[in-house]
């Protein structure tokens, strides 16, 4: 396929070059009709770019095919037999991947490191969970994907699971064994999906970890707003095999997706995958020898330590890394991570991917070089001479096995239940009507449906005190926790 064709792009580009006049929306009509102090802000070219997909990028009928082209050029790209668009970012791709697999009351099994979106999309299917747990790393109080064993004891348990479903790479780059994996699944007859959304630049170089599609997976969603040059909310699904039908796939992704998509969304998703096959090689490469060069740079600052291969991946941890998710160690020093993040913003405008009460840690992408690694490193060095100054708070944090709690009731049947709201000193062993999400990772807690312990709520209070974020609890300083009603 000619991969310096970007249909999207080109079709824009023809809309604007005949002249094209809308009477639809969008309403401000290439932004004649927006405030001049929106588009002082956000750029003429934005608003002249925001077209209708059907209508004004191609035509009514959609005869000249421009989306499914792009999606033909992203599948060949990347190796996959289907591909299509979205955008409405992985959080609805994963519901609609869950979707495609398994129906209400129908079980599905999947890691418990688990973003909130798949929780989300138990909460509105009524799959109900088979959860399996990750393997935690009591040193580093870490999660790392679940291991084999550990999805064929769930298999074992529940042969009638429709499906596996696991998240890999974490948001602290620490990949699973994908791989065995998908033989695994496949031994069973059972689809494997994969929320890769922080590995959508897996497939262009081989010295990143292989890519859900190469290790076999059946479906695939990646977030290329994340590590790719999409925007945001782009997502991807990546299909092969006939596991998953890709009939299916299209119907339960059209029965959650936006009718209103965004043509800018589509153009940059169509322009990343040009750039990849084209460049993508060639600009990871660079990026890998920068991101190896800040790794060193960092561990030589005093009491920052960046997390290497030998402490994530091994027998009981993960099966890769991705190099370009730099982790740094913090506990040797008093404030939480959160605080180090924050600092960082205001005196030396440089943010951090995310924080912990142990660690912070930066994402690299091809867009960086040394001038922004620079402004990091800068930073880093700068903060460790300050950190006396930072708020000092305690996170309680229990061990692994504390961590996790008893799933008595499906997470659609306790988030739609009669509910009432008590004191967080009253709510343990109440079950909980809620997810409580410390974010970023976005990773639950606590999933509806769930036992509450005293530890995991002492967790996330002392947490919040210490700057922890749980954005989706309905009392954000998780004083007080939404239970079922007794």
């Amino acid at each position: 396929m000619d991969h310096s064709r970007a249909p999207v792009l080109e079709a824009l580009e023809a809309y604007h070059r005949t002249g094209q006049t809308p009477f639809s929306p969008p309403g401000h009509k290439q932004g004649r009709g927006a405030d001049p102090r929106v588009v002082e802000v956000l750029g003429e070219g934005v608003f002249r770019s925001d077209v209708l997909a059907s209508a004004g990028l191609d035509d009514r009928s959609s005869s000249g095919g421009v989306l499914e082209k792009a999606q033909e050029l992203m599948a060949d790209a990347v190796g996959a037999e289907h591909t299509f668009f979205s955008t409405c970012g992985s959080s609805l791709s994963v519901k609609a991947a869950m979707l495609a697999v398994a129906g209400p009351h129908e079980k599905l099994i999947l890691g418990r490191d688990a973003h909130k979106s798949m929780v989300a999309g138990l909460i509105l299917s009524g799959v109900e969970p088979i959860w399996v747990d990750p393997q935690w790393d009591a040193g580093l109080h870490l999660a790392h994907p679940p291991s084999v064993e550990a999805f064929a004891e769930a298999l074992a348990v529940a042969p009638d699971a429709k499906g596996v479903l696991v998240t890999t790479p974490t948001p602290y780059g620490t990949c699973g064994d994908l791989e065995g994996l998908a033989r695994l699944c496949h031994e069973h007859g059972k689809p494997l999906v994969v929320d890769e959304a922080w590995g959508a630049h897996f497939p262009f170089h081989p010295d990143l970890p292989t890519w859900a599609m190469d290790a076999g997976a059946d479906l695939c969603v990646t977030s290329v707003h994340k590590m790719g040059s999409g925007l945001e909310q782009s997502s991807v699904f990546h299909l092969q095999g006939d596991l998953v039908d890709p009939a299916v796939l299209k119907a339960r992704a059209d029965l959650l997706a936006t009718t209103s998509a965004s043509v800018l969304v589509y153009a940059a998703l169509d322009g990343w995958r040009r750039q990849m096959v084209q460049h993508g090689r060639a600009l990871y490469g660079r990026t890998l020898a920068l991101a190896e060069r800040v790794r060193a740079a960092v561990e030589e600052i005093d009491g920052l330590h960046v997390y290497g291969r030998d402490e994530f991946v091994g027998s009981g941890l993960a099966a890769d890394m991705d190099p370009l998710q730099v982790i740094i160690d913090v506990s040797g020093y008093l404030p939480p991570g959160y605080a180090m993040h924050d600092w960082m913003r205001e005196h030396h405008q440089v943010n951090l991917h995310l924080s912990d009460q142990l660690r912070i840690s930066a994402q690299l992408t091809h867009a960086d070089d040394e001038e922004s690694t620079g402004k990091l490193l800068n930073g880093l060095r700068d903060l460790v001479k300050h950190v006396d100054e930072l708020p000092r708070a305690a996170v309680r944090l229990p061990s692994p096995s504390r961590m996790r709690m008893e799933q008595v009731m499906s997470p659609r049947d306790a988030f739609f239940a009669r509910t009432e709201q008590v004191p967080v000193e009253q709510a343990a062993g109440r079950i909980s009507a809620e997810m409580l999400t410390p974010y970023p990772p976005g990773v639950p807690a606590v999933v509806p449906g769930e036992r509450l312990t005293y530890e995991v709520l002492k967790y996330l209070r002392s947490g919040v005190d210490a700057g922890m974020v749980v954005p989706d609890a309905v009392d954000t300083t998780v004083r007080s926790v939404r239970v079922v009603a007794l």
